[in-house]
């Protein structure tokens, strides 16, 4: 690729500013949260009339059957893909259009895609509207200034990636979409900052522990069993012994932040005894003992550890409390499992994203490892595709914070970094 193609195409990426900050506001502007999964038809259409007016041929996909399915909040995903003038390699642009719920703490509305100081706000517009809004962007500059070239290009818009991926790139990658003859190149447009590759991410597993106990008044707990209590000496047996020894995991991978870098464990709730009522209920709580007590673990394992151990840490923690209370009893049950992913730095899409972000930015990129998951595990486990990356625009520390923003500046500067990864791997 010559210096004047590369000029040419930051050019044409600089002339879609107003374009660029336009089409973020009016993504953000469709308020598709999840759950319950609102307004994915809606986006998907959006889009559709967008990339086909480029001269993209359009698919919307529902994927059927999925968790949180149905014909209330039917999960809809987008496929867009260009033909180059021969045929070659594909490149694929993921991003996820499902955002998560607001929260409290806005100074604006969080679905105006308010635009001050050079940024836009809104929920979605870091994680990952931002970097969607992006890759269309680059994509319809590339193939404006490199008409002849060879392959393909592809823009997927897919639901629930804030909810584990499973009506979105999943189903896809299941229906072949990702399959290594079709797609040779990914890159995932999420939040990573615009100087940094993503190369994957951590492992994670989810696991509901249930005790046991006996229900009884409230006025004689003697006659019961409380399934709290034992919770209670489940949660000292962590503090006491699994939180130490996840301090001593280690990992050499990247992680971002630094604290990732070890093995975590997060309890996501625990709810216990009777059922809280509906809001505005004034009443008081009945007396009893509590008979059952349920708590979610997420655990964030290393690539160096194995899910079967990690697994077997629990299970030995609960037979030790077991062993100290002769009542005890519990279930723990899987909710959701995921291996931990890395794609090699030497990889094509590492390496020609990497050239494309020294040219754009004049630096060298880092190179990172996400804390949490994302779409690129369904990529390689099921799609079974290993060259794919998280890159975008947009700074992780925001995403799901309130007052949620992306820089205008990282959106065009992420866009002429990728428009540059298309004209190496499409016409070098």
């Amino acid at each position: 690729m010559g210096d004047a193609i590369e000029y040419r195409l930051q050019t044409a990426v600089d002339a879609r500013r107003d374009d660029l900050v336009a089409l973020c506001r009016d993504l953000i502007r469709i308020p598709t949260l999840n759950p319950p999964g609102l307004n994915y038809r809606e986006i998907c259409g959006y889009l559709a009339e967008r990339l086909a007016r480029s001269g993209f041929g359009v698919e919307l996909v529902r994927a059927e059957g999925t968790p949180a399915d149905s014909s209330k909040h039917p999960r809809w995903n987008i496929i867009a893909r260009h033909e180059g003038a021969r045929p070659g390699e594909c490149v694929h642009f993921n991003s996820h259009h499902d955002v998560v719920e607001i929260g409290h703490g806005w100074s604006v509305d969080p679905f105006e895609g308010v635009m001050k100081d050079g940024r836009i706000y809104g929920r979605g517009a870091c994680d990952m509207k931002g970097g969607l809004a992006a890759s269309v962007i680059a994509a319809e500059a590339f193939i404006a200034t490199c008409p002849n070239y060879t392959g393909a290009v592809e823009i997927s818009a897919t639901a629930d990636e804030e909810s584990g991926g499973y009506g979105g790139v999943a189903h896809l990658a299941e229906k072949g979409y990702f399959d290594p003859s079709r797609v040779q190149h990914v890159i995932i447009p999420e939040p990573l900052n615009k100087d940094r590759i993503c190369l994957g991410h951590r492992g994670v597993w989810w696991a509901e522990i249930e005790t046991k106990g006996r229900i009884a008044h409230g006025s004689m707990p003697f006659l019961g069993d409380s399934a709290i209590r034992h919770m209670g000496a489940v949660l000292e047996e962590i503090e006491q012994t699994l939180y130490p020894l996840l301090a001593t995991k280690h990992t050499a991978m990247p992680v971002v932040p630094e604290g990732a870098r070890q093995s975590t464990l997060n309890i996501n709730s625990i709810h216990g005894g009777e059922p809280e009522q509906e809001p505005g209920y004034t009443g008081l709580p009945a007396p009893c003992v509590a008979d059952r007590c349920r708590i979610i673990l997420d655990r964030r394992f290393l690539i160096e550890e194995d899910v079967t151990e990690v697994k077997r840490e629990v299970t030995a923690l609960l037979e030790r409390v077991k062993a100290q209370r002769p009542s005890f009893q519990y279930e723990i049950r899987d909710l959701f499992e995921v291996q931990p992913t890395m794609t090699e730095r030497d990889a094509p899409v590492v390496k020609t994203v990497a050239e494309a972000i020294e040219k754009v930015l004049a630096k060298q990129p880092a190179y990172v490892v996400s804390p949490g998951t994302y779409d690129q595990k369904h990529i390689d486990r099921i799609g079974r595709l290993k060259n794919c990356i998280a890159y975008g625009p947009g700074i992780l520390d925001l995403a799901h914070q309130p007052d949620e923003w992306v820089g205008i500046d990282d959106m065009l500067d992420s866009a002429k970094v990728m428009a540059l990864t298309l004209a190496e791997l499409l016409t070098g």
